[in-house]
């Protein structure tokens, strides 16, 4: 039957899709942590010191 056939992976495409895919975690990471340092005095800052909250 065509289209059953189960594909063979190249290691090298197989470590391509893993540095990729760790990147992409990283980045995620990081500028969560970055948003919520910097996100607050960006906000005020931007916002010329006006806030919602009361």
């Amino acid at each position: 039957m065509a289209g059953l056939a189960v594909p063979t992976w190249d290691p090298e495409t197989a470590a391509l899709i893993g540095a990729i895919l760790l990147e992409a975690i990283v980045l995620y990471v990081g500028y969560g942590g970055l948003e919520r340092l910097l996100g607050p005095y960006l906000t005020t800052l931007l916002l010329g010191g006006e806030s919602d909250a009361q």
